[in-house]
């Protein structure tokens, strides 16, 4: 399935993804990725002084459209720029599912 469902309110907004289990607090996990261009003329004044800072925008734009799923769900925006950065949240994901894929597979 493309997109998970039973998580569309009111709005019919839907996250890329989300765990069946619940991931920390009792919670699932849901994520939404987006990929901003660092390039756009939009971005490229903040993206020409501060690297990521298309990624920060558009992670912190998905927290802003999900935060009604915030209420359910850890939600975490996985924001990676056209030229590579990540935004923090979806660094601090990848490692968190590095460290307990390890703890599983020893």
């Amino acid at each position: 399935m493309k997109e998970p469902a039973g998580l569309s309110h009111d709005d019919g907004k839907r996250p890329d993804g989300v765990t069946l289990l619940p991931w920390a607090k009792g919670k699932p996990l849901a994520w939404d990725v987006t990929v901003p261009d660092t390039y756009a003329d939009s971005h490229l004044a903040d993206t020409a002084t501060t690297a990521g800072a298309a990624a920060d925008k558009a992670a912190s734009n998905r927290v802003a459209k999900y935060r009604q799923i915030a209420y359910s769900h850890i939600f975490v925006p996985v924001a990676i720029e056209s030229a590579g950065t990540w935004n923090h949240q979806a660094v601090e994901l990848v490692q968190e599912l590095g460290r307990r894929m390890t703890a599983v597979t020893e």
